[in-house]
């Protein structure tokens, strides 16, 4: 029997095949089971323009079967079949697409779609098989041949005796070794679950033992009117996309410069490792119905990365095995398309299903802002409409659009106030004066707001202020803005600065607050809440914000203090330390020393 070598080429390419450059092996079920539904295609072509071809789709069909006393697997088609020719030409040749070729010289017709890639695609069959041989019959030819191969050294053709036409590929498979079980290929339930995961909408029946295992039609290729909501949530539970209902679905069907279906899913409840940094996002891929990837995260943005489902397009390039996808204009023209279609169902959601938008905004608003953080902000324009914030006025969740539609004419800044729940924000000092003036004020109580925030800036052209920012543009009247300190008073404050040291940056006599005492803010983009959140981290290396200690003029503890300048400045130091520890304690901040805090508070009792 004369051995005919491969090519270098494609004998270099075969050698890493056969040691298995990839650690997914059970994908050469997929190849073998894509190229035996291509020749079941061609079939069906010749028989749209060749009146004397019976084409009944029921004696067409794919066949799974196992040997375990020899190991080998077979699988078995009743498609085109080849010749000698066909065999040398795709298979003699890795990487010599059939397909494709076939695909270049005649024209699609409706209903006829090529799959597979005849050539690297059926060469991963080397992954789990020591000798792999092929027999197959062409349609309308009496001769059938035998292509038989153990690997890079060569393969063989020779003449052989088929009943009818078609193509059976079996598998020796290989041996056990130390870390690699392939006994597992030898079991039906392995075949079964494999068939499932990447095979399952092949549009033949696939058997194994008279059953058929794969369900031939896929959901997203059904007219939507033909489907019932429940249709949907038990393909989302089939699909393991998660254990509860899902908040919203949506069916995409789209014609155009590319094309392809979409079946897509909000969770109801983020899954139990969403906010773990094992969590992997993306969507199910395929081509024409068959699995390309499990996960492809190029699809979706980080900040859509709660999204299950699945896309299906017969536009997409593959590379070798299909086991990488070629990153094309076509993939990108799908992920910018899926993500408006994300983006208009989400705020569809907020406008007209409020109730379940906030359910939904509960669970995943969270990944929404680190979206809006993520890459110096980026992606903040794409983002911004679908957060919501809770308002001081209207006692919920609030849009920032619906923010400044409410907004008095003299009001230049959206407010905001953070900390670390909305009832300790309601009492922070800054807050009251604010409020007082009849301005709504945004509570921020994740980690993420402040930064968040940061990245937005401005929402249309009115700039985000923090109530604690040391100018917040709130005064009385034009006279405040331009008052200035007696002289008394700015040495009653520089003593206190002195005292206080690099403790603060200064301290200030206060027109933001109106009844309590003290409180502290915050000069440049380093905000308190910022800083406590930066130092809960390890390794911050104690990060500080430039802190201003506020007095507020119309308390009468400032009376006592300018008092205590004249007469006590010893006890001023006393009521400056314990004004400060005040202030710490108001903003969430530990206390420094408790305590020395302690036994200035007692002796001032005595």
């Amino acid at each position: 029997m004369a051995v005919k070598q491969f090519k270098a080429e494609s004998k270099r390419l075969l050698d890493l095949m056969i040691h298995s450059i990839y650690t997914n092996k059970e994908i050469f079920m997929r190849e073998l089971i894509s190229n035996a539904s291509d020749a079941i295609d061609k079939m069906y072509y010749m028989a749209l323009n060749e009146e004397t071809i019976d084409f009944n789709r029921g004696d067409f069909f794919i066949k799974i079967s196992v040997n375990k006393t020899k190991r080998t697997l077979t699988i078995s088609d009743t498609g085109i079949g080849m010749s000698k020719e066909d065999l040398d030409n795709n298979l003699g040749i890795i990487a010599q697409s059939g397909s494709l070729t076939f695909k270049d010289e005649n024209e699609t017709h409706d209903g006829y779609d090529i799959i597979g890639q005849f050539g690297v695609g059926f060469y991963s069959a080397f992954m789990v098989a020591d000798k792999i041989t092929v027999i197959s019959k062409p349609y309308g030819v009496e001769e059938a041949f035998k292509w038989e191969s153990k690997g890079a050294e060569g393969y063989s053709v020779t003449a052989f005796k088929k009943d009818s036409h078609g193509t059976d590929i079996i598998l020796k498979i290989k041996e056990n070794v130390e870390d690699e079980n392939y006994d597992i290929y030898l079991e039906e339930y392995e075949i079964k679950r494999i068939i499932k995961k990447y095979s399952d909408f092949i549009s033949y029946p696939i058997k194994i033992g008279g059953e058929i295992i794969n369900s031939m039609v896929p959901i997203w290729r059904k007219n939507k009117n033909e489907l019932k909501e429940e249709d949907y949530e038990n393909f989302y539970a089939e699909k393991h996309c998660g254990f509860d209902k899902p908040l919203k679905y949506f069916h995409v069907s789209v014609d155009g410069a590319v094309n392809y279906n979409a079946i897509l899913y909000i969770p109801s409840k983020p899954s139990y490792d969403f906010y773990t940094k094992e969590y992997e996002k993306g969507l199910e891929l395929y081509s024409s119905g068959v699995m390309i990837m499990n996960k492809c995260g190029d699809l979706l943005p980080d900040y859509f990365g709660f999204v299950q489902g699945l896309v299906d397009s017969e536009d997409l390039s593959l590379n070798i095995s299909r086991e990488m996808l070629q990153h094309d204009r076509q993939l990108r023209l799908i992920a910018k398309k899926i993500n408006e279609k994300i983006k208009g169902e989400l705020l569809s959601m907020q406008k007209n299903s409020r109730e379940k938008y906030e359910e939904f905004f509960k669970s995943f608003g969270k990944t929404l802002k680190y979206g809006v953080y993520s890459e110096f902000g980026k992606n903040k324009d794409e983002i911004q409409d679908l957060l919501l914030f809770y308002s001081s006025k209207e006692k919920k969740l609030v849009s920032f659009e619906e923010y400044i539609i409410k907004m008095p004419e003299d009001q230049k800044y959206i407010y905001y106030a953070s900390g670390e729940s909305y009832e300790r924000i309601e009492k922070l000092p800054q807050v009251e004066r604010v409020a007082d003036k009849g301005y709504e004020i945004l509570y921020f109580i994740d980690e993420i707001d402040e930064f968040a925030i940061q990245m937005i800036h401005k929402f249309k052209e009115k700039e985000f202020r923090s109530v604690s920012a040391g100018e917040n543009g709130i005064s009385d009247s034009e006279e405040d803005l331009d008052k200035k300190l007696s002289d008394k008073e700015k040495e009653l404050v520089d003593f206190m600065k002195e005292e206080l040291k690099d403790k603060v940056k200064e301290v200030r006599i206060s027109k933001r607050l109106k009844t309590h005492p003290v409180c502290l803010t915050a000069d440049g983009a380093l905000s308190i809440e910022m800083e406590k959140i930066l130092n809960s981290m390890p390794e911050s290396g104690g990060i500080k914000a430039d802190k201003i200690l506020e007095i507020n003029e119309n308390h009468e503890i400032y009376q006592s203090l300018r008092k205590l300048y004249e007469t006590d400045r010893e006890k001023l130091k006393m009521y400056t330390y314990i004004l400060y520890n005040q202030a710490l304690l108001i903003e969430g901040l530990g206390v420094e020393d408790p305590v020395e805090l302690s036994n200035k508070i007692c002796d001032l009792m005595k």
